[in-house]
């Protein structure tokens, strides 16, 4: 539970303080796409939330788009957690959206599930940012 300031230079020169706005301006794009994420993740939850497709899509593509500043900090660890939380619920939703055939509730559950466990990677990636740490995990 220890900030992670191993790449928070000496106080003092210009570099420093530009690494410094880097890192600052890293975690505000951080922040705006975590939240962004959190709300669809709640909305998936709730029964006829379903205005999160527009909020995930800004998010995913924000993470695209700013993904190569990060390049060299822990940041990047961040916008691949994101990135890969997305891409694996998308498939996830798509596989089990068969069972929507069978009937409402095999797939409302499917669905349920895999939206708990996308709320429990945001929340997980957005406590680890706030406390200055990268994501470990691979996946």
């Amino acid at each position: 539970m220890t900030q992670d300031f191993s790449q928070i230079p000496a106080p003092g020169s210009e570099p420093d303080r530009a690494l410094l706005e880097r890192l600052q301006a890293l975690n505000t794009v951080g922040t705006i796409s975590y939240v962004l994420h959190l709300i669809v993740a709640v909305g998936a939850l709730i029964p006829g939330g379903q205005f999160g497709p527009v909020l995930l899509l800004a998010a995913l593509v924000l993470d695209f788009v700013k993904r190569g500043d990060a390049e060299g900090t822990w940041h990047a660890s961040h916008f691949s957690w994101r990135i890969r939380t997305v891409l694996i619920a998308g498939l996830l939703y798509l596989l089990t959206a068969p069972l929507w055939l069978l009937l409402v509730l095999p797939g409302w559950v499917a669905w349920f599930c895999i939206s708990l466990w996308f709320l429990y990677r945001i929340v997980t990636g957005l406590v680890a940012m706030n406390k200055g740490l990268p994501m470990e995990s691979a996946a």
